[in-house]
C-alpha cells in the first residue's frame, strides 16, 4: 500500500482514535502522542492491512490497548488533567461559562467511571459507534455492553443533577 491509498484509508478516522486516546489519557499532549504512536503501528502493518475486515476497528482496539497499557504503565503517574476548552460563538458570556462548566463537570464525572463504562460512553454516546461493533471493540456480549452503558449514563445522570440541586460538593 502506498501512502497516499494509506492517508486515504487512515485519516477519515485518525479523529476518532485521537478522541478515544483523549478520553483515557486526558491530556491532549498524551492523547497525540498516543494517535501517532498507533498510526506509526498501522503504517508498518500497511502491507497486511487488507487482511482486516474492519481496519477502524482494528484501529480503535490498538488505541484502547495503547492507552490502558500507558496508564498501567509508570509514565502514567505524570499524566496532568487538561480540560479542553468549548466555545460557541453565538452565546452569552454566562451561557458559555455555564456550557464550559458543563462539559468540564461531564468529563470529571466520566474519569471517574469504572474503565468499561467509560470506553463504552465514549464510543456510543461520543463517537456514535453501533452496539455491534462496540462489541466486538470490547470483546463483550451486547447484553453486557448494554448493561454498562446503562450504569454509566446513570451514574453521569446522578451526578449531574446532584450537582446542579446541590451546588458543588
Amino acid at each position: 500500500m502506498k501512502q497516499t491509498e494509506f492517508l486515504n484509508v487512515v485519516l477519515p478516522f485518525q479523529d476518532k482514535l485521537y478522541r478515544l486516546a483523549k478520553r483515557l489519557l486526558v491530556s491532549r499532549e498524551e492523547a497525540e502522542d498516543a494517535t501517532q504512536e498507533i498510526l506509526l503501528k498501522l503504517w508498518s502493518k500497511n502491507e497486511s492491512m487488507e487482511k482486516y475486515k474492519n481496519l477502524e476497528a482494528f484501529a480503535m482496539t490498538m488505541t484502547k490497548n495503547f492507552c490502558l497499557d500507558r496508564l498501567k504503565s509508570k509514565q502514567a503517574g505524570n499524566l496532568k488533567l487538561v480540560h479542553s476548552n468549548y466555545t460557541d460563538g453565538n452565546s452569552s458570556l454566562q451561557k458559555q461559562l455555564e456550557a464550559e462548566d458543563s462539559v468540564s463537570w461531564m468529563e470529571r464525572i466520566m474519569e471517574d467511571l469504572p474503565e468499561q463504562q467509560k470506553m463504552i460512553l465514549q464510543l456510543r454516546d461520543v463517537e456514535q459507534y453501533e452496539f455491534d461493533e462496540i462489541c466486538e471493540l470490547m470483546d463483550m456480549k451486547p447484553t453486557a455492553v448494554r448493561v454498562a452503558l446503562s450504569r454509566a449514563r446513570k451514574t453521569v445522570r446522578e451526578e449531574l443533577i446532584k450537582k446542579h440541586n446541590y451546588g458543588i460538593g
